[in-house]
């Protein structure tokens, strides 16, 4: 039996799509498909260096790893009117080069915080450690990920939420592309596509089953929020639109790759379309 490494964050979405796979309500016959849970920054670091077979990773790495991943259209997250938030303590205010804690250099929100905050000084944690330097005075502000956009202490306030970044920068009428699935391009094609074909049927499984897997996982204890925030997370980031992406949520991460080309955060221009798997080859091969 063939094995495939399939990485993945530890938060409640990514989590939620793996185990349709690995509870068995959907796969391969001749497939084990194993995992890896590992914060997303380290599976940045990680697809840089082409570690797994299919990986979790922020859409604002995505250019720089082109030429040995292809994008997935499935597992993926937006935000749509909501997103991380930089935080402070309350009653602060923040100075121009304030210091700021984010969860990695690769990801999505560290992008768009750079490009809007040019003078601010960053140092990187893991996302679980971001609540508590702010909350202790090590650093002025942070950008909370995850499920802690929900859950952080009442000492702190919201200075500012990536979601209004990003219409700013984006002028508007577009989803928050987060992060989704990338698969190594030395995968032959015929692989590529069933396995992007099991992983789009997890998600979807997992949608319609949501109740369900979600009780399951609480009581095994894989979650680390309780129900009711659960639910509430899986609403944000683990809903219908993270089934199969749209032209919409396209059009998105193609804005994502200009504004990163425009202010140089990479050497080329990107169009995402480029670097999907080509579906289309099953239908042209067998013909």
């Amino acid at each position: 039996m063939k094995r495939v490494t399939v990485a993945h964050s530890p938060d409640a979405d990514d989590i939620f799509m793996f185990y349709a796979i690995r509870f068995g309500w959907v796969g391969l016959e001749d497939v084990r498909f194993d995992n890896v849970a590992l914060d997303i920054e380290t599976l940045n670091e990680k697809a840089l260096q082409n570690i797994y077979d299919i990986t979790a990773i922020s859409f604002g790495l995505y250019p720089l790893i082109k030429e040995e991943y292809a994008l997935l259209r499935t597992a993926v997250s937006f935000g749509e009117g909501y997103g991380p938030k930089l935080i402070k303590r309350k009653g602060t205010k923040l100075r121009r080069n304030f210091k700021v804690a984010l969860s990695g250099k690769y990801t999505t929100n560290a992008l768009l915080f750079k490009i809007y905050y040019p003078n601010a000084r960053i140092v990187y944690k893991n996302f679980l450690e971001i609540e508590e330097a702010v909350r202790s005075g090590e650093v002025d502000a942070g950008v909370l990920i995850h499920e802690s956009i929900l859950t952080f202490d009442e000492s702190l306030e919201v200075e500012k939420e990536l979601w209004d970044i990003w219409q700013e920068l984006s002028e508007g009428g577009l989803p928050l592309p987060l992060g989704g699935m990338a698969l190594r391009r030395s995968i032959p094609i015929t692989r590529a596509i069933a396995y992007e074909e099991v992983l789009t049927k997890a998600v979807e499984v997992a949608h319609k089953n949501r109740k369900l897997l979600s009780k399951m996982l609480l009581e095994r204890g894989l979650i680390r929020v309780d129900e009711e925030k659960l639910d509430k997370y899986l609403d944000l980031y683990a809903n219908d639109t993270s089934i199969s992406m749209s032209d919409l949520q396209l059009d998105a991460i193609d804005k994502l790759f200009e504004l990163g080309y425009k202010y140089g955060f990479y050497p080329e221009p990107v169009k995402v379309r480029d670097y999907l798997i080509p579906v289309e080859y099953n239908d042209f091969r067998f013909a």
